[in-house]
């Protein structure tokens, strides 16, 4: 016969390992979670090539099923495009490095929404910095169309591709650079910071030094890992516009997808003071 002592014991035990298991299952489907928004910033660098890593395309650039499910009806609070083509542009390496790390730099985004300023971060990140001065000196991003909102998980609207689908790029691929900023706190990346997309894979531990041309804008703070460099600060009038372009929503409802509002880079300038 089993005493009442043992009985207890037994019964605590159980209980015990009832709560390991439940532990052990939140942490997957954190690690999940985690592994689902990392890649809503992934794009996928090889052999000068870009291509999507996850999200509202498939391979071939069109949506998955289900992508155009549920669009709101909230108007477009955006202008039309300035008339113009992207240009057709693909370098075979990153540019020789000749920004000036000790000076000021500054981009700004003429888009379809509104202004967005942008302050260089270039003694941080100036393989980036350069790179971008290189790029919209020779109109890279202009008449370019920003194809990802994110508003569940991560806030962040995506740009930088001349595809507008997810797969565009410069053709070369530049180093990561100023991932242990200060300003990464808790692995969150904090509203009004703008830091480049990856291919990087953290659970393989794969893909560094994989960035392009394509960046994000943080609209509200985001619990993301610092394996994405952090370039720049958006300006106070920036961030007005990005709350205007999230509040018209996304394509699909479900909390990634193209933006509802047409926002496209109609001139993009890089100034040093």
């Amino acid at each position: 016969m089993v005493s009442n002592d043992q009985r207890r014991r037994q019964l605590a035990r159980e209980k015990f390992l009832r709560q390991q298991q439940r532990r052990e299952a939140a942490r997957r489907r954190a690690r999940m979670r985690n592994a689902v928004i990392a890649s809503a910033l992934a794009v996928v660098v090889a052999g000068g090539a870009v291509s999507y890593a996850a999200g509202a395309f498939d391979d071939d650039g069109n949506p998955k099923d289900g992508a155009n499910a549920s669009p709101t009806t909230k108007p477009d609070p955006c202008e039309k495009p300035a008339s113009g083509k992207v240009k057709p542009l693909s370098f075979k390496k990153e540019p020789a490095l000749t920004i000036d790390k000790s000076a000021d730099y500054a981009m700004k985004l003429s888009t379809t929404c509104g202004d967005i300023d942008l302050d260089l971060s270039a003694a941080k990140a100036p393989h980036t910095v350069n790179s971008f001065n290189f790029l919209v000196n020779k109109g890279y991003l202009d008449h370019t169309r920003c194809h990802r909102l994110v508003s569940g998980g991560i806030y962040v609207l995506q740009c930088g591709d001349p595809k507008g689908t997810g797969k565009g790029g410069p053709g070369y691929s530049i180093p990561d650079e100023n991932l242990k900023d200060k300003r990464l706190k808790g692995n969150v990346y904090p509203a009004g910071t703008v830091a480049m997309a990856n291919q990087y894979n953290a659970e393989e531990k794969k893909g560094r030094d994989t960035g392009g041309s394509q960046f994000f804008l943080v609209y509200q703070d985001s619990q993301l890992p610092p394996d994405y460099t952090p370039f720049g600060t958006i300006s106070d009038s920036g961030m007005k516009v990005l709350k205007k372009i999230a509040d018209a929503g996304e394509s699909t409802g479900q909390g990634e997808g193209a933006p509802n509002a047409t926002v496209v880079i109609d001139k993009a300038t890089v100034s040093k003071s």
